[in-house]
C-alpha cells in the first residue's frame, strides 16, 4: 500500500471571515460531516511560507535566533518567510529570505520537504529547501526591523541540532522538520535524490 495524502473537499454550507489582519485572516466554515450534520470549523488563512536549511562545507546549518511573541520564547530557527505575492515562485522567495536574514547566497538548491504546519487550525503550507554551496551575498545588507533588529546568526553542526531536537531544547517546526529530514535523506537514497528546486507544489501552485 502506498502511504500518500490525497486532496478532498467536503461540502461547505456557508463561510465568513470574522477577522482580517495584515498578512493572515480567520475564517469560519460550516462544513457538512459524514453523518450529514453541519459543524463550524475556525481556521487561520495563511499565504504560505518557505524555509531554508542552508548547509555549509563543514556540515553546519545556518541558524538564527529570534524572539517569537506568541510563544514568549527566543527560538533558534532556520531562515524563513512568507510568500508575499499569490502564486510567487517559492524558490525566488527562499533566495530572498536567505539573503535578507543571513546575507548569504547558495548555488545548489533542492526541495527537502513540504509540510502543513498546523492542519487542524491553519491552512499554512511550508516548503523547506536544502541550500548548499554557500557564499557571502553581494551588496548591502537588508535593513532589519521589528523582531529582526536583535536577531542572532550562527552556524551549528547538524549533530548538535539533532541532539537539541530530540532533547526537547529546539522547538521551531521548520528547524525540527528540516534537520530530521536532512538526516533521513542521507540515511536513505542520499541528498542527490531530493526533488529539484522547481518541483511542483500542489499546496501553493506557482509559475516557474
Amino acid at each position: 500500500m502506498t502511504i500518500k495524502d490525497t486532496p478532498e473537499q467536503w461540502e461547505i454550507r456557508g463561510t465568513r471571515t470574522p477577522f482580517t489582519g495584515a498578512k493572515t485572516s480567520m475564517r469560519t466554515d460550516e462544513v457538512v460531516m459524514p453523518d450529514g450534520s453541519v459543524s463550524s470549523r475556525d481556521y487561520q488563512v495563511h499565504p504560505g511560507s518557505v524555509a531554508v536549511l542552508a548547509l555549509d562545507e563543514e556540515d553546519r546549518v545556518l541558524v538564527i535566533r529570534q524572539y517569537r511573541h506568541p510563544v514568549r520564547q527566543r527560538l533558534w530557527e532556520i531562515p524563513a518567510g512568507l510568500l508575499d505575492v499569490p502564486g510567487e515562485n517559492p524558490l525566488h522567495a527562499a533566495r530572498r529570505e536567505l539573503y535578507e536574514e543571513a546575507h548569504v547566497k547558495a548555488e545548489d538548491w533542492r526541495v527537502l520537504t513540504d509540510v502543513y504546519t498546523t492542519p487542524g487550525g491553519c491552512d499554512e503550507a511550508v516548503r523547506i529547501f536544502l541550500a548548499r554551496d554557500l557564499s557571502e551575498a553581494e551588496g548591502e545588507r537588508f535593513a532589519a526591523e521589528h523582531e529582526e533588529t536583535d536577531m542572532e546568526l550562527d552556524r551549528v553542526p547538524v549533530g548538535d541540532l539533532v541532539r537539541g531536537v530530540l532533547a526537547g531544547e529546539l522547538h521551531n517546526n521548520c528547524l525540527v522538520v528540516g534537520v530530521l529530514a536532512l538526516v533521513a535523506a542521507r540515511q536513505g537514497e542520499g541528498l542527490e535524490s531530493l526533488r529539484p528546486a522547481q518541483a511542483p507544489w500542489p499546496a501553493r501552485p506557482f509559475a516557474s
